[in-house]
């Protein structure tokens, strides 16, 4: 049986992992832990002895209080069986850039996600919008180009999907009336 502490030191070990851009192998090749051990304890399948969590806290340069610091950081809430039904053209009104948008689930407080289901027409407005969230993109109906401050112009078609830093800059846009639905990571005010 799993405990939940090895299932937040896990998760916390990853977070830094990542958040320095190593791979398993890179970790394990500064700690002196196997992958394999790494791989089950960063999914919750193991616990580290004392000797491990000192090599991997020196490894990732955190002290021992910080990981366990890091272990209450982002942890998931408990699920509460939340839902929120949003029927077909309705959403509260915003605007996304130069698009008329309907955020959706509006209702929720303290979401993990925010859709938004914008409207892309033509439009001349080239200013980009800037959002504080990754975001996942998904072309719904028609056709969209994505311009972005860090990329060459990209053309969707129905169906195409893009993941992207919407704190970077981007703006859509259409020659005929399309859908896009963006799902951004995180509870997103979008009334300014």
């Amino acid at each position: 049986m799993r405990s939940r502490l090895s299932d937040k030191t896990g998760a916390a070990i990853r977070r830094l992992r990542l958040a320095r851009g190593w791979s398993l192998a890179q970790l394990s090749e500064n700690s002196g832990v196997p992958i394999s051990t790494l791989s089950r304890v960063e999914l919750g399948q193991n616990a580290l002895n004392y000797d491990k969590l000192i090599r991997l806290c020196r490894a990732l340069e955190v002290d021992l209080e910080n990981l366990v610091a890091k272990q209450a950081e982002q942890a998931p809430p408990p699920a509460s069986g939340r839902r929120s039904i949003d029927r077909a053209g309705c959403g509260a009104a915003v605007q996304l850039g130069a698009h008329p948008a309907r955020l959706m689930a509006a209702d929720l407080i303290g979401r993990a996600l925010t859709p938004v289901m914008v409207e892309v027409g033509p439009s001349a407005d080239a200013n980009l919008t800037t959002l504080p969230a990754e975001a996942w993109l998904s072309v719904l109906a028609g056709d969209v180009t994505l311009n972005s401050t860090l990329y060459a112009p990209l053309a969707l078609t129905r169906g195409d999907c893009v993941y992207l830093d919407a704190a970077a800059g981007f703006s859509l846009s259409s020659t005929a009336p399309s859908q896009v639905l963006i799902v951004l990571a995180g509870d997103v005010d979008l009334s300014g």
